[in-house]
């Protein structure tokens, strides 16, 4: 049975753009992306999604005069079209805890850092300022806690020496590209799962951080 994959995105949609293409090279298996959603009408990843001939709607948060009602108006588009999982790929909205509730275990996010390290904005230049040896990215199960659900796996890049934020984020952006639809692809094929607070992978509990993954 196919998975079904609904991503919300706020912009650009490069990860978007990654899950698309794993679709369609059939490197995300038995899943499809079938349906976008963004709450900015203008988000170029919109636009990805229709070339590639998937089912688009825009919620627009300021609409709505509070997070739950937006939440709610969400939620409700998203359920028409029964996925299977949700993907938040440069989503840049707080989701409500009866959202993240009623997608529990279902729920996936990208975050630009080695969590635990850095939630929340500004990831490479404080990873920078920190003077770390290495940055990355995390993909996590999505729960109540901002940035706080259980890591699924991880992708490190060095920090080099005359690095700026945008050149590090550039780094980290193209493993992105390569661990979400990997992630995709384990939910899909039923190997992974949510248990209370942890990530499990063929049934064993995934470390702290993540599988870690390596381009080798």
């Amino acid at each position: 049975m196919t998975c079904r994959i609904v991503v919300l995105i706020s912009g650009s949609g490069s990860n978007l753009q990654s899950l698309i293409d794993a679709g369609q090279s059939g490197e995300l298996g038995d899943a499809d992306v079938v349906a976008v959603l963004s709450n900015k009408p203008g988000a170029y990843g919109l636009e990805r999604a229709q070339q590639a001939g998937i089912a688009t709607d825009c919620v627009e948060h300021q609409r709505f005069d509070s997070r739950e009602a937006f939440d709610n108006a969400l939620r409700d588009a998203i359920d028409r079209h029964q996925p299977d999982l949700v993907i938040l790929a440069g989503f840049m909205r707080i989701l409500t805890p009866d959202f993240v509730r009623h997608y529990r275990g279902r729920l996936l996010n990208i975050h630009p850092s080695l969590l635990p390290k850095y939630p929340g904005l500004h990831t490479h230049q404080r990873a920078l300022d920190a003077g770390d040896t290495e940055a990355g990215a995390t993909v996590h199960f999505v729960t109540e806690e901002l940035d706080g659900g259980p890591p699924i796996i991880q992708a490190k890049v060095p920090t080099l020496p005359d690095d700026s934020a945008e050149t590090l984020a550039a780094r980290v952006l193209s493993k992105e590209h390569r661990i979400y639809p990997l992630a995709a692809r384990w939910f899909a094929e039923g190997r992974l799962q949510l248990n209370d607070s942890e990530a499990r992978l063929d049934d064993k509990a995934l470390p702290p951080t993540g599988w870690q993954y390596s381009d080798d």
